[in-house]
């Protein structure tokens, strides 16, 4: 079996450094392009040597179609409007498209969709193992428990730019397929001044930001004088690196289609 060609689009930020070294270190796998925004003062520049490893001929680069052409996936941990377009452009060229992007809005997420007609697209607000094993501990409990008051607490480093993130999200999303409910008709995001009583049902979120917190997030399930605590702690980006890179692997030969993580782990049933 030949090896996967991989682009990583957001090549010269943190995570796409760490996406680079994940595609280096993983067997069957080789970096066949690196993308950046116009006008990224590394453009030009070669993308291993930026991830700190030896170069490898490829440029980073801001124009997408000579790349997907030539490759058999696309990871991408961007922004949605940038994960929205290059949906498009995987959608033309057939090839498998891992989104670790967060923040994407309702119009965002059905362009993606509609893009998962034409190509293999896994979407998901986290892509560890730990993180989706969480997801379908918590979809388990809050089925089993349907009295006890669901809460979700998320800490992030203090550049993060949306909230709450999309892991909490996810395990928002699992707590309610859980109980059978929409996480848009029960979810409390903001609480401030005089709220009353927690309506029964409902899914708290909490959002903190600070330091260089790579990612924790707890999920409490409170009911009559007890209380049960799931939580994951990210100690280094290469968890969802690996991830991504073991989805874009996955990809490889399924039918078209929007996927998760939870699929490519066996979770999903």
């Amino acid at each position: 079996m030949s090896a996967t060609r991989i682009v990583i689009a957001g090549a010269g930020g943190r995570m796409g450094q760490t996406l680079i070294r994940a595609v280096a270190e993983t067997k069957d796998c080789v970096l066949a392009g690196a993308l950046e925004a116009t006008g990224h003062p590394d453009l030009g520049a070669d993308a291993a040597r930026l991830a700190g490893l030896e170069e490898a001929g490829i440029a980073l680069t801001d124009d997408p179609l000579p790349l997907i052409a030539h490759a058999d996936a696309l990871i991408d941990f961007t922004i949605p409007k940038v994960s929205v377009a290059l949906a498009e452009l995987t959608a033309q060229a057939r090839i498998a498209h891992v989104i670790g992007t967060t923040g994407c809005s309702a119009d965002d997420d059905a362009k993606i969709r509609a893009a998962a007609r034409h190509a293999v697209i896994v979407k998901s607000g986290n892509m560890s193992l730990g993180v989706n094993m969480l997801a379908a501990l918590v979809k388990q409990a809050a089925r089993a428990l349907p009295g006890f008051d669901v809460e979700i607490i998320e800490m992030h480093h203090r550049m993060k730019v949306d909230a709450p993130s999309g892991t909490a999200l996810l395990l928002g999303k699992a707590a309610a397929e859980g109980r059978n409910v929409s996480l848009d008709e029960k979810a409390v995001r903001v609480r401030d001044g005089h709220t009353g009583a927690r309506e029964d049902g409902s899914i708290g979120f909490a959002t903190l930001r600070g330091g260089t917190v790579v990612g924790e997030h707890k999920v409490i399930l409170a009911g009559a004088h007890e209380r049960i605590e799931l939580g994951h702690v990210a100690e280094d980006r290469m968890i969802f690196a690996n991830g991504a890179v073991a989805a874009a692997r996955w990809g490889q030969g399924k039918k078209p289609g929007l996927y998760s993580m939870a699929d490519v782990l066996g979770l999903s049933a």
